[in-house]
Protein backbone atom coordinates (compact mmCIF):
# COMPACT_ATOMS: atom_id res chain seq x y z
CA UNK A 1 0.00 0.00 0.00
CA UNK A 2 1.85 3.29 -1.00
CA UNK A 3 2.31 5.53 1.81
CA UNK A 4 0.41 8.84 1.13
CA UNK A 5 0.56 12.03 3.44
CA UNK A 6 -2.34 13.47 3.47
CA UNK A 7 -5.50 12.98 4.42
CA UNK A 8 -7.80 13.59 1.80
CA UNK A 9 -5.55 11.61 -0.68
CA UNK A 10 -5.78 8.95 1.62
CA UNK A 11 -9.88 9.04 1.63
CA UNK A 12 -9.15 8.70 -2.40
CA UNK A 13 -6.29 6.32 -2.77
CA UNK A 14 -5.25 4.37 0.55
CA UNK A 15 -6.31 0.76 -0.33
CA UNK A 16 -7.41 0.63 -3.49
CA UNK A 17 -7.46 -2.68 -5.33
CA UNK A 18 -6.71 -2.01 -8.61
CA UNK A 19 -9.49 -3.63 -11.46
CA UNK A 20 -6.99 -5.99 -13.56
CA UNK A 21 -10.31 -7.25 -15.57
CA UNK A 22 -12.21 -4.96 -16.49
CA UNK A 23 -10.52 -1.44 -15.55
CA UNK A 24 -12.90 -0.03 -13.03
CA UNK A 25 -12.62 2.92 -11.65
CA UNK A 26 -14.57 2.18 -8.89
CA UNK A 27 -14.46 -0.67 -6.46
CA UNK A 28 -17.42 -2.97 -7.91
CA UNK A 29 -19.99 -4.50 -5.44
CA UNK A 30 -18.69 -8.23 -4.86
CA UNK A 31 -22.64 -9.48 -3.76
CA UNK A 32 -21.92 -12.81 -3.66
CA UNK A 33 -22.37 -15.10 -0.70
CA UNK A 34 -18.92 -17.76 -1.38
CA UNK A 35 -16.36 -17.22 -3.37
CA UNK A 36 -15.36 -20.12 -5.90
CA UNK A 37 -12.29 -22.75 -5.54
CA UNK A 38 -10.34 -23.95 -8.20
CA UNK A 39 -9.45 -27.57 -7.26
CA UNK A 40 -10.06 -28.83 -3.06
CA UNK A 41 -5.92 -28.39 -2.62
CA UNK A 42 -6.98 -24.41 -2.90
CA UNK A 43 -9.88 -24.53 -1.02
CA UNK A 44 -7.89 -26.18 2.60
CA UNK A 45 -5.13 -24.06 2.10
CA UNK A 46 -7.76 -21.07 2.33
CA UNK A 47 -9.37 -22.56 5.57
CA UNK A 48 -5.78 -23.24 6.96
CA UNK A 49 -4.69 -19.56 6.92
CA UNK A 50 -1.72 -20.71 3.95
CA UNK A 51 -2.74 -18.80 1.27
CA UNK A 52 -4.36 -15.66 1.29
CA UNK A 53 -7.99 -15.48 -0.99
CA UNK A 54 -11.50 -15.44 0.00
CA UNK A 55 -13.67 -18.73 1.25
CA UNK A 56 -17.31 -16.53 2.05
CA UNK A 57 -18.45 -13.10 2.48
CA UNK A 58 -19.20 -13.14 6.52
CA UNK A 59 -15.33 -14.26 6.34
CA UNK A 60 -14.13 -11.58 3.92
CA UNK A 61 -15.45 -9.75 0.94
CA UNK A 62 -13.21 -7.82 -1.54
CA UNK A 63 -15.19 -4.14 -1.73
CA UNK A 64 -14.83 -4.91 2.08
CA UNK A 65 -11.48 -5.58 1.90
CA UNK A 66 -10.58 -2.84 0.27
CA UNK A 67 -13.02 -0.20 2.23
CA UNK A 68 -10.95 -1.81 5.81
CA UNK A 69 -7.70 -0.98 4.49
CA UNK A 70 -8.67 2.17 3.50
CA UNK A 71 -10.27 2.88 7.51
CA UNK A 72 -7.13 1.70 9.00
CA UNK A 73 -4.65 3.82 6.93
CA UNK A 74 -6.98 6.76 8.21
CA UNK A 75 -6.89 6.06 11.31
CA UNK A 76 -2.82 5.07 11.28
CA UNK A 77 -3.72 1.24 12.47
CA UNK A 78 -2.34 -1.91 11.08
CA UNK A 79 -5.72 -3.57 10.20
CA UNK A 80 -9.35 -2.89 10.52
CA UNK A 81 -12.28 -5.32 10.78
CA UNK A 82 -16.03 -4.15 9.61
CA UNK A 83 -18.78 -4.60 11.05
CA UNK A 84 -22.54 -4.39 10.58
CA UNK A 85 -23.11 -1.62 13.19
CA UNK A 86 -20.91 0.72 15.67
CA UNK A 87 -22.92 -1.50 18.53
CA UNK A 88 -21.44 -4.63 16.27
CA UNK A 89 -18.18 -3.08 16.34
CA UNK A 90 -18.41 -2.09 19.76
CA UNK A 91 -19.41 -5.60 20.75
CA UNK A 92 -16.83 -7.72 18.92
CA UNK A 93 -14.30 -5.73 20.06
CA UNK A 94 -15.23 -5.90 23.99
CA UNK A 95 -15.90 -10.01 23.39
CA UNK A 96 -12.48 -9.66 21.83
CA UNK A 97 -10.74 -8.62 24.93
CA UNK A 98 -12.92 -9.37 28.07
CA UNK A 99 -14.24 -12.84 29.69
CA UNK A 100 -15.58 -13.71 32.80
CA UNK A 101 -13.40 -12.43 35.80
CA UNK A 102 -12.29 -9.57 33.63
CA UNK A 103 -12.67 -6.49 34.65
CA UNK A 104 -13.40 -3.17 32.39
CA UNK A 105 -13.09 0.44 34.02
CA UNK A 106 -15.59 2.86 31.53
CA UNK A 107 -16.10 5.97 31.19
CA UNK A 108 -19.74 7.10 32.78
CA UNK A 109 -20.49 9.31 29.53
CA UNK A 110 -21.09 6.83 26.96
CA UNK A 111 -23.42 6.16 23.87
CA UNK A 112 -26.98 5.57 25.40
CA UNK A 113 -26.20 1.24 23.84
CA UNK A 114 -22.62 1.42 24.94
CA UNK A 115 -23.76 2.47 28.31
CA UNK A 116 -26.51 -0.31 28.11
CA UNK A 117 -24.09 -2.97 27.00
CA UNK A 118 -21.67 -2.88 29.79
CA UNK A 119 -24.10 -2.12 32.40
CA UNK A 120 -26.71 -4.51 31.72
CA UNK A 121 -25.03 -6.44 29.12
CA UNK A 122 -21.59 -8.13 29.49
CA UNK A 123 -21.90 -7.88 33.50
CA UNK A 124 -24.76 -10.79 33.02
CA UNK A 125 -21.61 -12.99 31.64
CA UNK A 126 -19.11 -12.76 34.50
CA UNK A 127 -17.54 -9.62 33.33
CA UNK A 128 -16.91 -6.63 36.05
CA UNK A 129 -17.27 -2.95 35.10
CA UNK A 130 -16.83 -0.08 36.73
CA UNK A 131 -17.97 3.42 35.78
CA UNK A 132 -15.81 6.52 36.40
CA UNK A 133 -14.78 9.64 35.28
CA UNK A 134 -11.73 8.84 32.54
CA UNK A 135 -10.58 12.41 32.75
CA UNK A 136 -9.98 12.26 36.41
CA UNK A 137 -6.94 10.67 36.60
CA UNK A 138 -6.91 9.91 40.47
CA UNK A 139 -10.43 8.13 39.98
CA UNK A 140 -8.54 6.03 37.01
CA UNK A 141 -5.81 4.85 38.76
CA UNK A 142 -7.60 3.62 41.90
CA UNK A 143 -10.04 1.68 39.59
CA UNK A 144 -7.41 -0.59 37.95
CA UNK A 145 -6.91 -3.59 39.22
CA UNK A 146 -4.69 -6.69 38.46
CA UNK A 147 -8.32 -8.00 36.42
CA UNK A 148 -8.91 -5.36 34.38
CA UNK A 149 -8.37 -6.06 30.83
CA UNK A 150 -10.05 -2.25 28.92
CA UNK A 151 -10.13 0.84 29.32
CA UNK A 152 -13.11 2.35 27.39
CA UNK A 153 -13.93 6.08 26.98
CA UNK A 154 -15.45 8.28 24.00
CA UNK A 155 -13.76 11.94 23.50
CA UNK A 156 -15.73 13.98 22.58
CA UNK A 157 -18.19 12.31 25.25
CA UNK A 158 -21.76 11.29 23.73
CA UNK A 159 -23.81 13.71 24.22
CA UNK A 160 -21.85 16.31 26.39
CA UNK A 161 -19.03 16.74 24.59
CA UNK A 162 -16.63 15.82 27.73
CA UNK A 163 -13.00 15.64 26.65
CA UNK A 164 -10.53 13.21 28.09
CA UNK A 165 -6.55 13.16 27.60
CA UNK A 166 -6.16 9.66 25.66
CA UNK A 167 -2.76 10.12 25.79
CA UNK A 168 -2.60 10.44 29.61
CA UNK A 169 -4.87 7.75 29.76
CA UNK A 170 -2.94 5.22 27.86
CA UNK A 171 -0.08 6.28 29.96
CA UNK A 172 -1.67 5.80 33.60
CA UNK A 173 -3.04 2.23 31.98
CA UNK A 174 -0.24 0.74 30.32
CA UNK A 175 1.76 1.98 33.52
CA UNK A 176 -0.03 -0.05 35.68
CA UNK A 177 -0.43 -3.28 33.11
CA UNK A 178 1.14 -3.07 30.05
CA UNK A 179 -1.53 -5.88 28.39
CA UNK A 180 -4.75 -3.54 28.96
CA UNK A 181 -6.35 -2.19 26.25
CA UNK A 182 -7.12 1.18 26.30
CA UNK A 183 -10.07 1.69 23.96
CA UNK A 184 -11.53 4.71 22.26
CA UNK A 185 -14.69 5.36 20.17
CA UNK A 186 -13.69 8.05 17.84
CA UNK A 187 -17.23 8.23 16.31
CA UNK A 188 -17.83 11.82 17.32
CA UNK A 189 -14.48 13.50 15.92
CA UNK A 190 -13.55 11.10 13.02
CA UNK A 191 -9.94 10.01 11.92
CA UNK A 192 -9.80 13.91 10.36
CA UNK A 193 -10.13 15.63 13.46
CA UNK A 194 -8.41 12.95 16.04
CA UNK A 195 -6.01 9.61 15.62
CA UNK A 196 -6.50 8.34 19.25
CA UNK A 197 -3.88 5.30 18.51
CA UNK A 198 -1.12 7.68 17.34
CA UNK A 199 -1.56 9.29 21.24
CA UNK A 200 -1.45 5.71 22.80
CA UNK A 201 -4.88 4.21 22.25
CA UNK A 202 -4.49 0.47 21.28
CA UNK A 203 -7.93 0.06 19.44
CA UNK A 204 -10.47 2.53 18.16
CA UNK A 205 -13.74 1.99 17.30
CA UNK A 206 -16.40 3.68 14.89
CA UNK A 207 -20.21 4.46 14.33
CA UNK A 208 -19.32 4.57 10.48
CA UNK A 209 -23.11 5.11 10.37
CA UNK A 210 -21.88 8.94 11.29
CA UNK A 211 -18.74 10.70 9.65
CA UNK A 212 -17.24 7.97 7.60
CA UNK A 213 -20.18 7.36 5.67
CA UNK A 214 -21.31 11.13 5.77
CA UNK A 215 -24.97 10.42 4.01
CA UNK A 216 -27.50 8.91 6.50
CA UNK A 217 -28.21 5.60 4.12
CA UNK A 218 -25.83 3.42 6.16
CA UNK A 219 -25.74 1.48 8.85
CA UNK A 220 -22.02 0.19 9.67
CA UNK A 221 -19.38 0.27 12.04
CA UNK A 222 -15.53 -0.26 12.26
CA UNK A 223 -12.47 -1.83 14.91
CA UNK A 224 -9.08 -0.84 14.21
CA UNK A 225 -5.93 -1.97 15.83
CA UNK A 226 -3.11 -3.76 15.32
CA UNK A 227 -3.11 -6.70 13.28
CA UNK A 228 -2.58 -9.45 15.95
CA UNK A 229 -5.98 -7.62 17.62
CA UNK A 230 -8.25 -7.18 14.34
CA UNK A 231 -7.77 -10.89 13.55
CA UNK A 232 -9.21 -11.86 16.77
CA UNK A 233 -12.03 -9.30 16.38
CA UNK A 234 -12.97 -11.27 12.72
CA UNK A 235 -12.19 -14.71 13.89
CA UNK A 236 -13.72 -14.97 17.08
CA UNK A 237 -15.70 -11.40 17.53
CA UNK A 238 -17.03 -11.29 14.25
CA UNK A 239 -17.64 -14.66 12.87
CA UNK A 240 -17.95 -16.54 16.94
CA UNK A 241 -19.41 -14.26 19.00
CA UNK A 242 -21.53 -11.54 17.36
CA UNK A 243 -22.04 -12.64 13.39
CA UNK A 244 -22.36 -8.91 12.70
CA UNK A 245 -21.02 -8.95 8.95
CA UNK A 246 -20.80 -5.85 6.86
CA UNK A 247 -22.54 -6.44 3.36
CA UNK A 248 -20.73 -5.36 0.25
CA UNK A 249 -23.13 -2.53 -0.18
CA UNK A 250 -22.68 -0.70 2.42
CA UNK A 251 -18.94 -1.38 2.02
CA UNK A 252 -19.50 0.05 -1.48
CA UNK A 253 -21.46 3.04 0.05
CA UNK A 254 -18.75 3.95 2.43
CA UNK A 255 -16.25 3.82 -0.14
CA UNK A 256 -18.19 6.31 -1.93
CA UNK A 257 -18.70 8.34 1.26
CA UNK A 258 -15.12 8.47 1.87
CA UNK A 259 -14.13 10.46 -1.17
CA UNK A 260 -15.14 13.56 -0.01
CA UNK A 261 -14.77 12.94 3.37
CA UNK A 262 -12.33 15.75 4.04
CA UNK A 263 -14.25 18.31 2.33
CA UNK A 264 -17.13 17.39 4.46
CA UNK A 265 -15.66 17.69 7.59
CA UNK A 266 -14.11 21.34 6.63
CA UNK A 267 -17.97 21.76 6.64
CA UNK A 268 -19.06 20.31 9.56
CA UNK A 269 -16.37 21.58 11.48
CA UNK A 270 -16.50 25.29 10.45
CA UNK A 271 -20.20 25.21 11.16
CA UNK A 272 -19.75 23.98 13.94
CA UNK A 273 -17.87 26.77 15.46
CA UNK A 274 -19.80 29.55 14.02
CA UNK A 275 -23.17 27.78 15.43
CA UNK A 276 -21.72 27.41 18.94
CA UNK A 277 -20.17 31.13 19.11
CA UNK A 278 -23.81 31.78 18.16
CA UNK A 279 -25.55 29.49 21.15
CA UNK A 280 -22.62 31.32 23.41
CA UNK A 281 -24.21 34.83 22.75
CA UNK A 282 -28.11 33.52 23.22
CA UNK A 283 -29.96 34.68 26.08
CA UNK A 284 -31.55 31.32 26.56
CA UNK A 285 -28.82 29.35 26.20
CA UNK A 286 -27.33 28.27 30.13
CA UNK A 287 -24.54 26.27 28.83
CA UNK A 288 -22.76 25.19 25.41
CA UNK A 289 -20.51 22.20 25.03
CA UNK A 290 -18.12 22.50 22.12
CA UNK A 291 -14.11 21.90 22.10
CA UNK A 292 -13.50 24.94 20.16
CA UNK A 293 -14.76 27.20 22.46
CA UNK A 294 -11.87 28.42 24.62
CA UNK A 295 -14.70 28.32 27.69
CA UNK A 296 -15.36 24.86 27.27
CA UNK A 297 -13.58 23.14 29.81
CA UNK A 298 -11.79 20.49 27.47
CA UNK A 299 -10.63 23.65 25.04
CA UNK A 300 -6.65 23.20 26.11
CA UNK A 301 -6.99 19.14 25.98
CA UNK A 302 -8.92 19.44 22.67
CA UNK A 303 -6.63 21.61 21.16
CA UNK A 304 -3.71 19.34 21.48
CA UNK A 305 -5.58 16.31 20.03
CA UNK A 306 -7.66 17.48 17.78
CA UNK A 307 -5.74 18.53 15.12
CA UNK A 308 -7.74 18.97 12.16
CA UNK A 309 -10.64 21.03 14.17
CA UNK A 310 -12.86 20.32 16.65
CA UNK A 311 -15.86 18.70 14.73
CA UNK A 312 -19.95 19.20 13.98
CA UNK A 313 -21.02 18.61 17.47
CA UNK A 314 -22.67 20.43 19.66
CA UNK A 315 -24.56 20.45 23.10
CA UNK A 316 -25.70 23.13 24.62
CA UNK A 317 -28.31 23.04 27.73
CA UNK A 318 -31.59 25.24 28.19
CA UNK A 319 -33.70 25.84 31.48
CA UNK A 320 -35.85 23.09 31.23
CA UNK A 321 -36.34 20.19 29.57
CA UNK A 322 -39.67 21.38 28.57
CA UNK A 323 -38.29 24.46 26.87
CA UNK A 324 -35.66 22.04 25.04
CA UNK A 325 -38.78 20.14 23.48
CA UNK A 326 -40.22 23.72 22.33
CA UNK A 327 -37.28 24.44 20.60
CA UNK A 328 -36.76 21.24 18.69
CA UNK A 329 -40.47 21.15 17.79
CA UNK A 330 -40.54 24.64 16.23
CA UNK A 331 -37.25 24.35 14.08
CA UNK A 332 -37.81 24.37 10.35
CA UNK A 333 -34.85 23.39 8.74
CA UNK A 334 -32.93 21.35 11.31
CA UNK A 335 -34.10 17.79 11.87
CA UNK A 336 -35.19 16.36 14.65
CA UNK A 337 -33.83 12.88 14.47
CA UNK A 338 -31.18 10.80 16.53
CA UNK A 339 -28.12 9.95 14.38
CA UNK A 340 -25.35 12.74 13.25
CA UNK A 341 -22.26 13.31 10.97
CA UNK A 342 -25.15 14.05 8.08
CA UNK A 343 -25.24 16.65 5.27
CA UNK A 344 -28.80 17.32 7.11
CA UNK A 345 -28.27 19.38 10.37
CA UNK A 346 -30.00 16.87 13.20
CA UNK A 347 -31.33 17.89 16.45
CA UNK A 348 -32.63 15.49 19.77
CA UNK A 349 -32.83 15.31 23.12
CA UNK A 350 -30.63 12.58 24.61
CA UNK A 351 -32.66 12.14 28.15
CA UNK A 352 -35.78 10.79 25.76
CA UNK A 353 -33.59 9.71 23.14
CA UNK A 354 -30.44 8.27 22.37
CA UNK A 355 -29.51 8.05 26.27
CA UNK A 356 -33.03 6.74 27.45
CA UNK A 357 -30.96 3.92 28.63
CA UNK A 358 -29.19 6.15 31.35
CA UNK A 359 -31.61 6.05 34.35
CA UNK A 360 -32.20 9.56 36.41
CA UNK A 361 -29.76 8.84 38.68
CA UNK A 362 -27.12 7.50 35.87
CA UNK A 363 -27.76 10.57 33.97
CA UNK A 364 -26.95 12.95 36.63
CA UNK A 365 -23.89 11.01 37.60
CA UNK A 366 -23.08 11.29 33.85
CA UNK A 367 -23.22 15.10 33.18
CA UNK A 368 -26.18 14.74 31.18
CA UNK A 369 -29.20 17.54 32.39
CA UNK A 370 -32.70 17.46 31.78
CA UNK A 371 -32.36 20.38 29.45
CA UNK A 372 -29.51 19.32 27.03
CA UNK A 373 -29.94 19.08 23.27
CA UNK A 374 -27.93 17.86 21.00
CA UNK A 375 -27.16 19.01 17.68
CA UNK A 376 -24.86 17.90 14.49
CA UNK A 377 -24.43 20.56 12.16
CA UNK A 378 -24.71 19.51 8.73
CA UNK A 379 -23.54 20.85 5.98
CA UNK A 380 -25.89 23.87 5.35
CA UNK A 381 -24.61 27.04 5.07
CA UNK A 382 -24.60 28.30 9.21
CA UNK A 383 -26.24 31.13 8.21
CA UNK A 384 -29.17 29.46 7.77
CA UNK A 385 -28.63 26.55 10.92
CA UNK A 386 -28.28 29.98 12.65
CA UNK A 387 -31.34 31.97 11.33
CA UNK A 388 -33.93 28.42 12.08
CA UNK A 389 -32.36 27.70 15.59
CA UNK A 390 -33.12 31.74 16.26
CA UNK A 391 -36.39 32.16 15.00
CA UNK A 392 -36.97 28.64 17.10
CA UNK A 393 -35.23 30.29 20.22
CA UNK A 394 -38.26 32.98 20.38
CA UNK A 395 -40.51 30.70 20.46
CA UNK A 396 -39.37 29.46 24.20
Amino acid sequence: MADYKNFGTKTIHAGNIKDTQFGALTMPIYQTSTFVFDDCAQGAARFAGQEDGFIYTRLGNPTTKMLQDKIAALEGGEACQAAASGMGAISACIWSIAGAGKKIVADKTLYGCTFALLSAGVTQYGVEVEFIDTSDFDALKKALTDNTCMVYLETPANPNMKITDIAEVAKIAHGYNKDIKVVCDNTFASPYCQQPLSLGADVVVHSATKYLNGHGDVIAGFVVGSAEFIQKVAMFGIKDMTGAVMGPFEAFLILRGLKTMEVRMMRHCENGMKVAEYLESQPKVTKVNYPGLKSFKGYEVAKKQMKNGFGGMISFEVATRAEGEKLCNSLKLCTLAVSLGDAETLIEHPASMTHSTYSAEDLKEAGIQEGLIRLSCGLENAEDIIADLDQAFKQI
